[in-house]
């Protein structure tokens, strides 16, 4: 009697230690989550969350409609804190995010390489990092605290605009009030610079713009666009002075148990949006090759083929730096380097430089 109770005893804990496995582990019994969320930044309306969509659009015709990736845009998720998207996107309360780096900074302080002021310069350059040794070290950084990285996309270059004057030197930017990210390497960047740096909300930064208490913000041509820049600055200067690159990551222990066959289909779908979205991003800025890259691989014509001539059209005064306008911001923002570079990484600082002349 007792060997019968006991055979019972351990057949339900047999049975026990399979469910909590089998819960663990779904994506190994082929049993996958009805919604996977992921954490977006931005509007739909927006090119990076138009990639975001590709994404999950992508993922869910590659894997049959295994995989659903809901998109949850305005960082809704986060309740717009959305410097928290790498913890919660680590610590598996976020399945995936399609996110900015800027984001994540605190977090992945490798991440800052690419909010040096003045460094990267170009897409040419951003792409020898992104695919180089540069790139590798720091999807390695993600996945050592949780998370990984499957593809690059984009923010882009952010340039500056104004409602007070055009601006080609540093003096320019005396005392002007500048809207930025909130992130400290930007505020300290600006104040180097002998701008008022102000970190506030779009929504209030709006309002402030029209009341005429901030005159100024910084952001990429896929924001000024679609934000109506025009109707509050007059001024915008294309400086490429820093680039605010996006990454489409996911919580590292869910994909591990993913089997082979759906991770293939998630990285290639991840691949696809990113050129996709860095093409909207950077049509018009980069000659024909974006544009062309749109037009053939994703039949895709865009809105605004020409963003400098769209703001010129609107009234905006849009300047370009010169060499030696460019080598004069570049000497007033020396001593970020030498306060953030050791914060970064001097070995990834170094990777990055030589990345570049490749």
């Amino acid at each position: 009697m007792k060997a019968k109770k006991m055979m019972g005893y351990v057949g339900v804990v047999c049975v026990a230690i399979v469910f909590v496995i089998g819960s663990i582990m779904p994506a190994e019994a082929g049993e996958f989550k009805k919604e996977y969320k992921m954490q977006i930044n931005v509007g739909p309306q927006f090119y990076w969350g138009m990639g975001a969509q590709k994404f999950a659009d992508l993922v869910k015709e590659k894997t049959n409609g295994q995989i659903n990736i809901k998109p949850y845009f305005g960082s809704t998720l986060l309740k717009g804190a959305q410097l928290n998207s790498f913890q919660m996107v680590a610590q598996g309360i976020i399945d995936v995010a399609y996110e900015s780096t800027i984001n994540s900074s605190p977090v992945i302080i490798e991440h800052n390489i690419f909010s040096l002021p003045f460094f990267i310069n170009n897409f040419e350059n951003l792409d020898k990092l992104e695919n180089g040794e540069t790139g590798k070290a720091i999807f390695a950084a993600m996945e050592e605290k949780g998370a990984i990285g499957l593809a690059w996309a984009e923010n882009g270059f952010r340039q500056l605009t104004n409602s007070k004057t055009a601006v080609h030197t540093p003096k320019d930017l005396k005392g002007l009030r500048v809207r930025v990210v909130g992130s400290p390497i930007f505020v300290e960047t600006f104040r180097m610079l002998g701008a008022d740096p102000i970190n506030m909300n779009w929504g209030d930064a709006v309002t402030a713009f029209q009341q005429g208490t901030v005159d100024g913000q910084e952001n990429p041509v896929g924001v000024l666009v679609p934000v109506q820049i025009h109707q509050y600055h007059k001024y915008a200067t294309f400086w490429n002075y820093l680039v605010d690159p996006v990454v489409i990551y996911w919580n590292k222990t869910e994909w591990e148990a993913f089997p082979d066959d759906i991770k293939k289909a998630i990285k290639e779908s991840a691949e696809i949006s990113a050129r996709f979205e860095k093409a909207l991003c950077r049509a018009g800025l980069d000659g024909d090759t974006s544009l062309n890259i749109l037009k053939n691989e994703f039949n895709f014509e865009m809105e605004v083929p020409n963003p400098v001539k769209f703001l010129e059209s609107k009234g905006m005064e849009v300047s370009f730096l010169s060499e030696e306008e460019l080598a004069a911001f570049q000497e007033a923002t020396k001593g970020i380097y030498e306060k953030w570079v050791p914060k970064i990484g001097e070995d990834l600082y170094q990777k990055a430089l030589a990345d570049m002349e490749r």
